[in-house]
């Protein structure tokens, strides 16, 4: 099976040159690994909009996590339609202040591009009060990307746990998820233990794995 990653697990710099990115793509190839997004990229500047759909493009992928101030979004708006990049804004939950919640972000590009879409972060919406399996149903038509984790509270003190130990209904999430036919990604973002991070992702790949056999 493939395995598909974001760049953002491989810590390279926007910097990368053409023959740095070209080396890492044939590696990741040969180890049967696919490429799926770059981000979170947050985008300031104008250059830095410029700067980041350049990346993804040497990259080679087809969506962009990112977070591009909002008057910049008309600007990203059009590389996505230059570039055929998608971009897929990332909400960050109750001490953010651009994109907080999915409705944040989906109210400002509903009448964009329709490759101007969103990444729900299911705990940065669970530590809003929010569900996210409803979030995922009302802004579906601009769901590109899921970040699926867990979190120990219902509110901004809310901190990464292991998938199935936390507070969020993960059942309830991929139910709607099948539901609705979803066929974009799902990124599994694990910030607790991250000095060693793996054996909390394996169990919540476990958690996950066990949910989706039951369905």
């Amino acid at each position: 099976r493939i395995r598909k990653i974001t760049l953002k697990d491989m810590h390279l710099p926007m910097a990368v040159t053409a023959a740095e990115m070209t080396s890492v793509r044939e590696r990741l190839e040969a180890a049967g690994i696919e490429l799926s997004s770059c981000g979170v990229v947050y985008m300031k500047t104008e250059e830095e909009v410029h700067k980041a759909f350049a990346y993804a493009k040497l990259a080679g992928i087809t969506m962009m996590v990112g977070v591009p101030d909002a008057p910049l979004l008309p600007l990203a708006e059009r590389k996505v339609k230059e570039t055929s990049i998608s971009l897929a804004i990332h909400n960050h939950g109750p001490t953010d202040q651009r994109f907080p919640s999915p409705e944040s972000a989906y109210s400002l590009i509903e009448k964009m591009d329709r490759r101007m879409g969103l990444c729900l972060d299911v705990g940065h919406t669970q530590r809003l009060g929010l569900d996210p399996a409803a979030q995922v149903e009302k802004y579906f038509d601009r769901l590109l990307d899921v970040h699926i984790k867990d979190v120990s509270a219902t509110d901004a003190k809310g901190t990464t746990v292991e998938i199935g130990s936390g507070v969020i209904d993960t059942v309830k999430l991929l139910r709607t998820l099948a539901k609705l036919k979803y066929a974009g990604t799902l990124h599994f973002e694990h910030e607790k233990d991250e000095k060693d991070p793996f054996p909390g992702v394996a169990e919540s790949v476990g958690y996950v794995r066990g949910i989706m056999a039951a369905m």
